[in-house]
C-alpha cells in the first residue's frame, strides 16, 4: 500500500517523446517508423552540457582560453559513453546475452551506463584532449570535478524516468513506488511495496559533494589533482553504500558487487592522488598549459625574429672567396 509521502515513479508515457507521432498528428503527415527522444538521454545530455559549462568557467578563471573545454570534452564524452556502456553490459550479462537481440547491447537510450567504465575511458579521452590542446591534465581534471558530480546527478534523474536501479524494500515514508509489472520487481513481494529511492540518495549526495568541494576550495588550495582526488573519495564512499542496497543483478566477486569493489578502488586511488600531490607540489600550478603550449607561447613562436618574411633580404655569399689579403683587382 503506497503511503501519502511516498515517491511515485513517472508515468511510462514520460519515458520518451515520439517525434514521428507528433509530426504526424500536428501536420497531418504520414511518416513511417517511430523516432523517439528518451527522457534518459535528455537527462544525460543536460548533465553533459552542465558539466561543460561549469568546467569552462573554472578553466577560464585559471587562465585557459574560452571555449577550449570543447576540444577536450569531445574526446571525453565519446570515450566516456563507450566505456560506460561497455562496463555496464559486461557486468550485467544476463540482460544482454540470454537470448536478447544483439543490438540491445548498444541501446544506450534504454538506460545502462556504468559510471566507473565511463570514468576509466573518459579519463583516456581527457588525456588525449589535453595532449592536443596543451592543457595540463590535472588542471582540467580539477576544473571538471564539481561539474562531473552535477552531470551524474542529472544522470540519476534519468534512472527515475526509466523505473530502474531502485533499492531494497523499505517502510520509510519516502519510499519509491514501483509497479509490480516492472521486469526488475523482486519476485515474492506484494504489490504496493516501497523501495529505497537510490536515484534520489545519489542526487543529494552528488550535490552535497559539489557544495563541500567548493567550500574547501575557498579555504585551501585544491590543485595538482586534489579536487579530482576529492571527487574519487566522495563518490566512492557514497556509491559503495548505494550499490550495496540495490536489487538489480550484478557480477559478484567474493560475495561483493563489482561496483562496490570499484568504489573501494576509487577511494584508495583518490587518497593516493591527494598524498602524492601534497608531497610533490607544495606551490601553486604555474599555469593551465604545459610549458611551451600556452597561447602566448604560440604567438611568440609566430612572431619570432627567425621567421622569414617576404621583406627579408637573402644573404649574399661569394663562392670561392678567400680570407687572405691577396689583391683580387683585375690586372691592366
Amino acid at each position: 500500500m503506497f503511503v501519502p509521502l511516498s515517491i511515485p515513479s513517472p508515468s511510462a508515457a514520460w519515458q520518451y517523446f515520439d517525434v514521428t507521432a507528433w509530426l504526424n498528428s500536428t501536420f497531418g503527415a504520414s511518416l513511417p517508423g517511430s523516432l523517439r527522444i528518451h527522457a534518459y538521454a535528455i537527462c544525460i545530455l543536460v548533465g553533459i552540457v552542465a558539466a561543460v559549462l561549469i568546467t569552462n568557467h573554472r578553466l577560464n578563471r585559471r587562465g585557459a582560453e574560452k571555449g577550449i573545454v570543447i576540444d577536450v570534452a569531445i574526446w571525453a564524452v565519446v570515450f566516456g559513453i563507450a566505456g560506460g556502456r561497455f562496463f555496464h553490459v559486461v557486468t550485467h550479462p544476463g540482460d544482454y546475452f540470454a537470448g536478447q537481440e544483439w543490438w540491445r547491447a548498444f541501446a544506450v537510450w534504454e538506460g545502462g551506463l556504468a559510471i566507473y567504465g565511463a570514468l576509466l575511458l573518459g579519463a583516456v579521452g581527457v588525456w588525449l584532449g589535453c595532449r592536443f590542446t596543451g592543457l595540463r591534465f590535472t588542471v582540467f581534471a580539477d576544473a571538471l570535478a564539481p561539474g562531473l558530480l552535477v552531470a551524474q546527478a542529472f544522470g540519476r534523474l534519468g534512472n527515475w524516468f526509466n523505473h530502474e536501479l531502485f533499492g531494497m524494500p523499505t517502510d520509510l515514508p519516502w519510499g519509491l513506488e514501483i509497479e509490480s509489472t516492472n521486469a526488475a520487481y523482486p519476485t515474492g513481494l506484494p504489490e504496493g511495496t516501497l523501495f529505497h529511492p537510490t536515484f534520489l540518495y545519489e542526487i543529494v549526495w552528488m550535490l552535497a559533494g559539489v557544495a563541500l568541494l567548493l567550500l574547501i576550495e575557498k579555504k585551501t588550495s585544491m590543485q595538482w589533482g586534489k579536487s579530482l582526488a576529492f571527487y574519487l573519495v566522495w563518490y566512492g564512499i557514497g556509491r559503495a553504500w548505494f550499490e550495496s542496497i540495490r536489487t538489480d543483478p550484478s557480477l559478484l566477486f567474493f560475495g561483493i558487487r563489482t561496483n562496490v569493489w570499484m568504489s573501494f578502488f576509487a577511494i584508495v586511488l583518490g587518497v593516493v592522488i591527494f598524498v602524492i600531490a601534497s608531497r610533490r607540489h607544495t606551490g601553486t600550478v604555474p599555469g593551465p598549459y604545459v610549458p611551451g603550449r600556452a597561447p602566448s607561447d604560440r604567438a611568440s613562436a609566430v612572431d619570432s625574429d627567425d621567421t622569414y618574411t617576404e621583406n627579408d633580404e637573402p644573404e649574399l655569399v661569394t663562392v670561392g672567396a678567400s680570407d687572405d689579403n691577396t689583391d683580387r683587382s683585375p690586372r691592366p
